[in-house]
C-alpha cells in the first residue's frame, strides 16, 4: 500500500516538476487577481474589521491557487485512462485505494506548492506572518488541496473525455471561489446565499488560512478543520469504488 501510494505520487511530482509553466501559472494567476480585484476594489472598499482588502482577500487568492491546481491534478486520470496507463496500474498488484490516495497526496502536495509561491506577494501587500504561522498555514494547504483533489478524482473517475472534464471543473470552480467569502466577509452575504456558502468546503478552507494568516475567522479552526476533513473522507468514500470497478 505505501509503495503503491509513494510511487504514483512520485510519477505526478515528476511530471509536475517538468512542466515550467506550471510555475508560471502560479505567480500569474494570484499577481493578476491581486491587481484588478484587490487594487481595483481597495479605493471604494473600506477597512474589514481594520484589515487593508488586499490583505483581506490574499487568504482566498492563495485557495484559489490551490483549488486550481488541486484540480487540474485530477486530469490527469483522464489522461490516464484515455491513453492506457490507468488500465495498467489497475491491472497491477497496486491496491484500488493506493491508487486514489496516491493521487490525492500527488495532488494536494502540488496544490501546496502553488499555494506557497503566492507567499512571494507578502511583502507587496504589507503583509508578515510569523514563521510558525508559515508552517500552520503549510499544513492547512494541504489540507485544503487534499479536499478538492478528492473531488477532483471522483469527477475524473465518471469521466471519458478531456473537454468533459474542463466543462465540469470551470463551472464549478469559480463559484467555489465566489461562494468562499473568499473576496468578503460571510456574514455580509445576503441571507439567501448563506446557505451555499455554509456548503461549500472551499468556506471552511479560506476561513481556515485568514485565521491563521490574520487572526481572523467566522467559524473555529477545529469547526474547519473537521469539515474539510469530513468531505475528503466523504469524497475518498465515493472515489474508491469507482476505480474498483474500472475495467
Amino acid at each position: 500500500m505505501g509503495n503503491g501510494i509513494y510511487g504514483i505520487w512520485l510519477r505526478d511530482m515528476k511530471k509536475f516538476f517538468r512542466v515550467r509553466s506550471h510555475f508560471i501559472s502560479s505567480i500569474v494567476r494570484p499577481m493578476l487577481w491581486l491587481l484588478i480585484m484587490g487594487g481595483g476594489l481597495k479605493p471604494i472598499v473600506q477597512p474589514i474589521q481594520g484589515v487593508d482588502y488586499i490583505q483581506y482577500i490574499f487568504a482566498g487568492i492563495v485557495s484559489m491557487s490551490i483549488i486550481f491546481a488541486a484540480m487540474q491534478s485530477a486530469i490527469s486520470i483522464v489522461w490516464d485512462r484515455e491513453f492506457g496507463y490507468l488500465k495498467e496500474i489497475l491491472v497491477s498488484p497496486v491496491p484500488r485505494t493506493a491508487v486514489v490516495l496516491g493521487k490525492a497526496c500527488s495532488g494536494s502536495t502540488i496544490a501546496t506548492l502553488q499555494g506557497a509561491l503566492t507567499f512571494i506577494f507578502l511583502p507587496f501587500i504589507g503583509l508578515s506572518i510569523p514563521l510558525l504561522s508559515s508552517f500552520y498555514a503549510l499544513i492547512a494547504m494541504f489540507i485544503i488541496g487534499f479536499s478538492i483533489a478528492t473531488l477532483g478524482i471522483v469527477i475524473a473517475g465518471k469521466l471519458t473525455s478531456f473537454e468533459s472534464f474542463g466543462s465540469i471543473v470551470n463551472f464549478l470552480l469559480l463559484p467555489m471561489f465566489f461562494l468562499s467569502g473568499a473576496v468578503y466577509p460571510i456574514p455580509s452575504a445576503p441571507t439567501w446565499l448563506t446557505p451555499l456558502l455554509y456548503m461549500n468546503p472551499l468556506t471552511y478552507g479560506v476561513d481556515l488560512l485568514r485565521y491563521i494568516l490574520l487572526d481572523q475567522s467566522t467559524f473555529s479552526p477545529l469547526v474547519n478543520l473537521s469539515v474539510l476533513l469530513a468531505f475528503s473522507a466523504v469524497m475518498l468514500s465515493i472515489a474508491i469504488p469507482l476505480f474498483k470497478r474500472e475495467s
